[in-house]
Order: structure tokens, then C-alpha cells, then sequence
């Protein structure tokens, strides 16, 4: 028996019992938890990866695991926390409304389908990469939660502001918009010109939030939509 071939997909079931324990976190509306849950989650689905790459321990089996971890922990976890988010602070939001988050989960599910099987995305995405997503979800809903009268947290907690936030990043989960990603390669110059002025935008926004004082879910949060804006950029104004 080969037990290093059993080691990407182990590390990849720790990907889903951190998700699953951050599920079970945000039901109890412990939305701190549940985003360092979701954190240590993103931190597995990296290493399952490189070890993969590393150990040359590819396999189908591997492939599909990770998909279906990742539903769990970057579509199921981001919905029920925003769930959770709009029924705690939305007071304005009927009933409802306050469950519209769980669409993500299906858009998260379809995006991770389609990643599954389009073989352009081996180097870059197609579509928003459903991490991303979850971690501007999550962070949105600490940073709410952790400073509800700032600025941002009243403007999030209006009955709106998630359902808009929501369709909006359905959309970009099955668009194709092309999205770089953070695996460096020799020879990609331009892809990893995007990567390290996302790495430098994102210093900058961790000095600014240190600096000011702000709850650190701030860095996530700014930085990952940065990352979005950067890619839209990229796709329909600097295009090749």
C-alpha cells in the first residue's frame, strides 16, 4: 500500500471537516468561528494541491474530492454564514430574503462543475474561483458582525446590500471572465505581473487597516474584491 498517494486527498478531507465545523459554527451565530474555520479551510485546499504537485500524487479520484469539499466549504459555509448575517442584523429584510444567501451554494456547486471539466483552466480561471468568493462573504459578515456601526456594517445590513452582493457574485462564479490565479509559472510574464501587483495591493490595504485601526477582516475583505476589480480590469479595459 502507497500511503503517499493517500496524502493529497487526507488533506483534502481536512478541508471538509473545516468546513463542515464552520457550518455547524454560523448556525450557532458564532460568525468568528466559522470564518477561522473557513480560513484553515482555503489553507488545506492550497496545500492539497502542492502536495499533489509535489508528490506526484494526481488523481481523478483526488479531483472530484476536492470539488465536493469544496462546495461544502466555499458554497455551503459563505451562504449560511450570510444567512445567519441578515437574520441577526437585518431587521429590515423579511423572513425570506434572509435565505436568498443559499443560492450561492448552487451557483458555487455549478462553477465547481464547470471547473471540473474546462480544460482552459489549468494555469488561470474562467469565472470567479469559488475561495475568492467565499472570502469575501465570510469577511464581509465578521467585519459586520465585529464593527456593526461602521460606515460599511450599516450599509451591509440594509435588507439589499447582501441579496445585490449575492446575485452579483453568482454571475461572476459562472461568467467567463478570465481570473488569474496564484500558482506561479516560468514563462507566464504578464499572468504573474497581475499576480505580484495583487501581492502589492494587498500590503498596502493590510498597512492602511493596521495603521488605522480597522478589524483585520478588513485586509480579506478589501483584498479579495480588489482581486475582482483587478481581473475585470484586466478583461475589459487593459485586454491584450
Amino acid at each position: 500500500m502507497n500511503i503517499v498517494k493517500h496524502i493529497p486527498n487526507t488533506i483534502t478531507c481536512l478541508n471538509l471537516l473545516c468546513g463542515t465545523a464552520g457550518v455547524m459554527a454560523a448556525c450557532a451565530g458564532k460568525l468568528d468561528l466559522a470564518f477561522y474555520f473557513m480560513l484553515a479551510a482555503v489553507v488545506f485546499d492550497f496545500l492539497d494541491g502542492f502536495a499533489a504537485r509535489t508528490l506526484g500524487a494526481y488523481s481523478d479520484k483526488g479531483k472530484e474530492l476536492d470539488s465536493l469539499c469544496d462546495v461544502v466549504s466555499f458554497g455551503v459555509l459563505p451562504s449560511v454564514m450570510l444567512c445567519t448575517l441578515m437574520r441577526a442584523y437585518c431587521f429590515e429584510a423579511p423572513v425570506w430574503l434572509c435565505y436568498f444567501p443559499v443560492v450561492l451554494a448552487a451557483f458555487s456547486a455549478l462553477r465547481l462543475a464547470k471547473f471540473n471539466l474546462d480544460e482552459r483552466q489549468h494555469k488561470s480561471f474562467i469565472g470567479l474561483p469559488t475561495p475568492a468568493c467565499a472570502l469575501v462573504c465570510g469577511a464581509l459578515a465578521l467585519y459586520t458582525a465585529s464593527s456593526p456601526a461602521s460606515f460599511l456594517s450599516v450599509w451591509a445590513t440594509g435588507k439589499l446590500f447582501v441579496p445585490l452582493m449575492v446575485a452579483v457574485l453568482c454571475f461572476l462564479l459562472v461568467s467567463e471572465v478570465p481570473m488569474f490565479s496564484m500558482k506561479v509559472a516560468k514563462g507566464d510574464g504578464l499572468e504573474n505581473r497581475k499576480r505580484i501587483a495583487f501581492v502589492v495591493n494587498l500590503a498596502l490595504i493590510a498597512a492602511l487597516v493596521i495603521i488605522s485601526g480597522i478589524h483585520w477582516s478588513m485586509i480579506v475583505l478589501l483584498g479579495f474584491v480588489v482581486y475582482i476589480l483587478m481581473n475585470l480590469v484586466f478583461a475589459f479595459i487593459l485586454k491584450k
